[in-house]
């Protein structure tokens, strides 16, 4: 096959498509059309709503209505060129996977490690939250007996299948959403009638008559507080870019990730811009107090009390609904970063029923140490769980780069275009980057206002000295795995295409290219033999005879690390053949 051929069906006959495909053997397309709408309605919505939204209310006015606006734009841009992406290609190594093919194997190591370590330490959290929820109503019940029974409910359901994963979200985005949906009811009535809330008037007119203006600039205020505060809004948001991952296992993503996508925008619009309006017209913002859910406040002025507990019971939802995110994607980020010798050989590992178990158990053990580290240094914890923000940022910036690296191969002919592009691009993408730099300045500036001691300077610490940290300890990973990536790919380090083309050559099928086999579960429709008992040539006579279902090339990268570990001097003798 020449090399234009190759370029002009990348999918299939330039022998790069055949490692997605492996990549995505073994996984069921189970999430149905039901679940992936509730998971992309929800899956946003969590504790930074319900409850982070309270502090942010009390240092910034009403103005921090525009604030989740204004991010919300860019969440939006995010979704349209994750949408571009994974119409493109379709994998649940999502951006892992991305980067590998565009930027290369140490963009892919960066990003999937990242993205793991964002998932880890926020996970951490919302296990240690679970606990201080429970104790709402249970004050005497020890955490680390709440941590562990949460893990177990979270893991047993991933353990399960997408399928459970998916029921899960569902039920859990379901909770989410009526209650805020409630809230927006009882809102709308109250402003609109002017009810008495705890002896202020709601209305319209509490944006301008707020303490401060509807802008804030004195009395402890500063001028630029709702612009700072979007560097910490963007966290709010976080988790949306799941779709991405969770489209590997969707019954008919063409039809499901457009649909998902473009509800974002009136998701952001309604849940968060529209509920955090009616809040700031029923009460002003000097009321709302940060630790209490500012619904709790609305809900207890009232004189509903009662809702108090329905909230808490919402906060406990939401703070599962992301351990079972953080498990369901790290389990597949760690599979991609497997099959690239990225990451230990038994995260390869899977269950019949198509669930990366090796990599979602992984996960939860970091949870538990954790956890432990959270009861035993909150101090330290804090600091770890900023540079989960950090991550975030990261992953952001992952899609937009690699949208804009699609973009320009598409436009150049080398790669077919997506059949869902993103509008205004190239500029809405270096728009989204250039916001996520400015994220990064607005974390260093309100981290080094939080406190006048030094390490108590969270946001400031992580940007300045954690994102060095976190360099040297990814560079330090990346030597030690280099050397067996190097061997895997037999020296194809580099992106896959360059903008003329391909920029490496098909090799020629291998034998066992036919054969490849996830441990714990047979991944292709194949013949299957004991290499034990029979030489090579057998095996060549056995894989051109026998009844291969999907052709492959580069089978250096999709052999099972522990039974055929990789050895430079085959891929020599390979390339002379």
């Amino acid at each position: 096959m020449s090399q234009t051929d190759a370029t002009q069906t990348p999918h299939a006959e330039d022998g790069h498509g055949a490692e997605h495909a492996a990549e995505q053997a073994g996984y069921k397309k189970s999430l149905n059309r039901r679940q992936v709408q509730m998971i992309a309605i929800g899956g946003a919505i969590g504790t930074g709503l319900f409850l982070g939204s309270a502090s942010r209310l009390h240092s910034n006015g009403p103005a921090l209505v525009l604030s989740y606006a204004l991010v919300g734009v860019i969440a939006y841009f995010l979704m349209r060129s994750l949408g571009e992406l994974v119409l493109y290609r379709t994998t649940s190594g999502a951006f892992v996977s991305w980067m590998r093919e565009f930027f290369g194997e140490k963009a892919a190591y960066y990003t999937g490690w990242m993205y793991w370590t964002n998932w880890a330490l926020t996970g951490i959290a919302e296990l240690s939250a679970v606990g201080l929820y429970i104790q709402y109503w249970w004050p005497q019940m020890p955490t680390w007996a709440t941590v562990l029974i949460a893990l177990a409910v979270v893991l047993v359901v991933n353990l399960l299948s997408a399928k459970a994963f998916g029921e899960f979200e569902f039920w859990a985005s379901v909770l989410k959403v009526t209650a805020i949906v409630v809230f927006i009811v009882v809102g709308i009535i109250v402003v609109a009638f002017s009810f008495d809330v705890g002896g202020h008037r709601a209305g319209i007119q509490n944006l301008w008559s707020n303490p401060g203006g509807f802008w804030p600039t004195g009395g402890g205020f500063a001028w630029y507080g709702p612009i700072i505060v979007m560097s910490g809004v963007v966290f709010a948001y976080a988790a949306i870019e799941m779709v991405g991952i969770a489209a590997g296992e969707m019954e008919d993503p063409k039809r499901e990730v457009p649909k998902a996508v473009n509800s974002v925008i009136m998701r952001i619009a309604v849940f968060y811009c529209g509920a955090l309006l009616l809040l700031v017209c029923i009460l002003p913002t000097s009321e709302f107090t940060p630790g209490i859910s500012p619904f709790v406040t609305v809900f207890g002025r009232m004189g509903m009390p009662w809702m108090a507990n329905v909230i808490q019971a919402i906060l406990i939802v939401a703070a599962m609904s992301s351990l079972n995110s953080g498990l369901y994607t790290t389990g597949r980020v760690l599979r991609s970063l497997g099959m690239a010798k990225q990451a230990p050989g038994f995260t390869l590992r899977m269950s019949e029923s198509g669930v990366p178990w090796a990599g979602i158990v992984m996960t939860a053990v970091v949870y538990v140490f954790g956890s432990i580290l959270n009861a035993v240094s909150p101090d330290a914890f804090e600091i770890a769980l900023e540079a989960a923000s950090i991550a975030v940022v990261f992953t952001w910036g992952t899609i937009f780069v690699c949208q804009l690296r699609l973009r320009r191969l598409t436009d150049r002919g080398v790669l077919p275009p997506s059949a869902f592009r993103a509008p205004g691009t190239p500029w809405t993408s270096y728009l989204g980057l250039a916001f996520l730099v400015f994220v990064l300045v607005g974390m260093a500036i309100s981290g080094w206002q939080a406190s006048p001691y030094f390490w108590h300077k969270t946001g400031f610490v992580v940007v300045v000295i954690g994102i060095p940290a976190l360099i040297v300890i990814f560079e330090l990973g990346w030597l030690i795995v280099k050397k067996r990536v190097f061997a895997h790919t037999g020296g194809r380090m580099l992106s896959k295409w360059t903008d003329s083309g391909l920029r490496y050559p098909p090799q020629p099928s291998g034998p066992r290219t036919e054969s490849i086999a996830a441990l714990g579960t047979v991944q292709f429709e194949t013949d299957e033999w004991d290499d034990d008992d029979e030489d090579a040539e057998e095996e060549e006579e056995h894989a051109a005879h026998g009844p291969a279902h999907l052709e492959m090339h580069e089978w250096d990268n999709l052999e099972e690390p522990d039974k055929n570990p990789p050895d430079p001097d085959d891929e020599h003798r390979e390339g002379r053949k």
